[in-house]
C-alpha cells in the first residue's frame, strides 16, 4: 500500500485504522518507540491532570522560549488544526515535517497497531528529535499511567487540577483517577502537584517512589494584589510578576505550576525572572476563557466537565458588569452534562443549546432534557453556530455572550466568518 502525501491523508487514514478510538495501554508504542530509537537527549515535562494541562504546557513553553531555549511542546486535542498540536519554536509545524513524521512512524510500525493518538505522540517526539529542540514539554492525552507520553521518563512531572472525567477508563472517583495521574511520576524524581487538595493514592503513590513532591498550597504558595502577583517555590521567591495573560483566578495556580516546574530544573534549564515574566505575559492557549469580541462580550471556553465549568462560572461573575450571561452550549454525551449544568445555572440568564455531529456527541434533545428539568430557559438550535448566531441576535451591548461544553463547540464558533462571531 502506498502511504498518503499530504498531512489530511494521514489523518484520515489514522482516524479509521485501528478498531478503538481510545485503547490505553504501552506495549504497542512502546515497540514502535524501541524501533525508532525515541530516546529524547533533552529534560522532558510531562504534564497530566483533568484542568488546566494545556494552560501550564503554554507557560512552560513561553517561559522557556523567552529564555532562548528551542522548545518542543506537544498537547492535545486540537481546535481548528492538526498542526496545533506540535509546535517548535512556539509556531505549529509545518505539514511537510508532520508527514514525514508520520511516514517514519509508519516505517517502523510494521505490523502493530496504533491509535491515532499513539502514533501523533510517536510523530511529534520522532519530529522533536529531528529538530534537536533542547527541551520536550509533553501533555498526557488522558490519565497518565497507560498514556502513550508515559513512554519517556518525566524529569519533571506536573499533574494540574483533578476531577472526574473519563470514568469509563480512569475509574469512578477522584482517587481512582488521581492514581492514574500519578503513573507519570518517577522514582527520585521531581513533581508537581497543582491541585490543592490532591487525592491520597497520588500522595501515597509519590511517597512509596521517593519522589520529591511540591504541591500548590504547602511549597508553592501565591498571592496577588492589585497590580502584580507574587509566587513562591520552596525558599525561592519570585516578586512583582505580571498577570498571566490568559484570563481567569484558576490561572494563577496553573502559572504557578509551571514557574515550580521550572525551579525543579533550574541546574539543567536555568530560566531567570525576566524570562518568567515575559513568558507569563505572552502565553497563550485559544479557548481558556477567550475574548473574541465586545459589545456584547463574546467569550469561548472549553470546558466540558464540573471543575471546569465551576472555575468558568467563577471568572464570569468576576467580570465587571456582565449584564445579561447568554451561554451557547454543546456537549459530548459521555460528560457529566447534568453536573456542569448545575455549576453554571446561577451565572447564565439563558441557554442556547445545540447536538455535536461528532463521535459521542449528545444530540440537543439531551442536553434539552437536563435544562428542562433544571427549571431553566433554553432554545434549542440545529447546530452550534446556530446556536451562536441566536446568542448574538439576542443579546443586548451590555450583555455577555460564552460558548462552551467541548473543544468541538468552541472549534466550530472559531470557525466562523470574522464577521459572524
Amino acid at each position: 500500500m502506498s502511504l498518503p502525501n499530504t498531512l489530511p491523508e494521514w489523518l484520515a487514514l489514522l482516524e479509521t485504522r485501528h478498531p478503538k478510538t481510545i485503547d490505553l495501554g504501552l506495549e504497542r508504542a512502546e515497540a514502535v518507540r524501541a524501533r525508532l530509537g525515541l530516546v529524547p537527549g533533552c529534560p522532558v515535562i510531562s504534564v497530566a491532570g483533568t484542568n488546566g494541562k494545556g494552560s501550564v504546557c503554554a507557560y512552560l513553553e513561553a517561559m522557556l522560549s523567552a529564555a532562548g531555549y528551542r522548545v518542543g511542546c506537544y498537547t492535545s486535542p486540537h481546535l481548528l488544526r492538526y498542526n496545533e498540536r506540535v509546535r517548535i519554536d512556539r509556531q505549529p509545524a509545518a505539514d511537510i515535517d508532520l508527514v514525514a513524521a508520520f511516514k517514519a512512524v509508519e516505517q517502523a510500525r510494521k505490523d502493530t497497531s496504533l491509535t491515532y493518538f499513539e502514533q501523533g505522540t510517536l510523530a511529534a517526539v520522532w519530529l522533536f528529535q529531528q529538530k534537536k529542540v533542547e527541551v520536550m514539554v509533553l501533555e498526557v492525552g488522558m490519565g497518565g499511567r497507560l498514556d502513550a507520553v508515559n513512554l519517556w521518563d518525566a524529569d519533571c512531572a506536573v499533574i494540574t487540577a483533578i476531577d472526574l472525567d473519563h470514568q469509563a477508563y480512569l475509574g469512578p472517583d477522584r482517587e481512582s483517577i488521581g492514581f492514574e495521574k500519578a503513573g507519570i511520576l518517577r522514582s527520585g524524581r521531581p513533581a508537581v502537584c497543582g491541585d490543592p487538595n490532591p487525592p491520597q493514592r497520588l500522595l501515597n503513590h509519590a511517597a512509596r517512589l521517593g519522589v520529591p513532591l511540591l504541591r500548590l498550597g504547602h511549597e508553592i504558595e501565591h498571592e496577588r494584589n492589585a497590580e502584580h502577583w507574587r509566587c513562591r517555590v520552596g525558599e525561592t521567591h519570585y516578586p512583582a510578576l505580571p498577570f498571566p495573560a490568559m484570563p481567569g483566578r484558576h490561572q494563577f495556580d496553573n502559572a504557578a505550576a509551571a514557574i515550580a516546574a521550572l525551579t525543579c530544573l533550574h541546574e539543567r534549564l536555568p530560566v531567570d525572572v525576566a524570562a518568567m515574566r515575559q513568558g507569563l505575559a505572552q502565553a497563550r492557549q485559544p479557548g481558556r476563557f477567550q475574548q473574541i469580541g465586545a459589545r456584547p462580550r463574546r467569550l469561548l471556553d472549553v470546558a466540558h466537565n464540573p471543575q471546569s465549568a465551576r472555575s468558568l462560572a467563577a471568572n464570569l461573575r468576576d467580570l465587571p458588569e456582565p449584564g445579561r450571561v447568554h451561554g451557547v452550549c454543546a456537549m459530548l454525551a459521555d460528560k457529566d452534562i447534568a453536573a456542569v449544568v448545575d455549576e453554571l445555572r446561577e451565572v447564565i440568564g439563558h441557554w442556547h443549546i445545540a447536538g455535536l455531529a461528532v463521535p459521542r456527541g449528545a444530540d440537543a434533545d439531551t442536553l434539552g432534557r437536563v435544562l428542562q428539568a433544571a427549571g431553566l430557559a433554553y432554545t434549542q438550535h440545529a447546530d452550534p453556530a446556530a446556536a451562536w448566531r441566536a446568542a448574538c441576535e439576542a443579546a443586548g451591548p451590555a450583555d455577555t455572550i460564552v460558548a462552551f461544553g467541548s473543544f468541538y463547540t468552541v472549534a466550530e464558533i472559531m470557525a466562523l466568518p470574522e464577521d459572524l462571531r
